[in-house]
């Protein structure tokens, strides 16, 4: 069985609008045991926060185990395998996926095109 990582924005997807998942994402989230990172609750909070995201983090977090979600927390080793990335995406939220995926090792499934440059552990759906 695959284990993959779901982005932020898939992962909104999955929980509040599964219809808006692409079929090649929903056919890897059915088939593999899938990963959320705690940087991903994050993400929503400040976006939530700074009014840009409409979306209850806690809420959120409530529904990962429920939808077969397991969480996957921070740790330093993720944070430093950061500084070993090159520099093809800005967003830090993005980076510490992709450092995360490539730390555990996870697949990171992804809907930002940019992201599919950093290896073939990156699947864009």
């Amino acid at each position: 069985m695959s284990r993959i990582l779901l982005d932020t924005h898939l992962l909104l997807w999955a929980v509040s609008e599964p219809k808006k998942l692409p079929p090649r994402a929903r056919r890897w989230i059915d088939e593999a045991e899938v990963f959320v990172s705690a940087a991903s609750i994050w993400e929503v909070s400040i976006k939530t926060a700074l009014g840009t995201l409409t979306a209850d983090p806690a809420q959120l977090l409530a529904e990962l185990e429920p939808a077969g979600f397991q969480l996957l927390p921070v740790t330093g080793e993720h944070a430093a395998a950061v500084a070993l990335l090159p520099p093809l995406h800005n967003d830090p939220f993005d980076r510490m996926l992709v450092s995360q995926a490539k730390t555990e090792p996870l697949i990171l499934l992804t809907n930002d095109s940019a992201l599919g440059g950093y290896g073939e552990f990156v699947i864009v759906s």
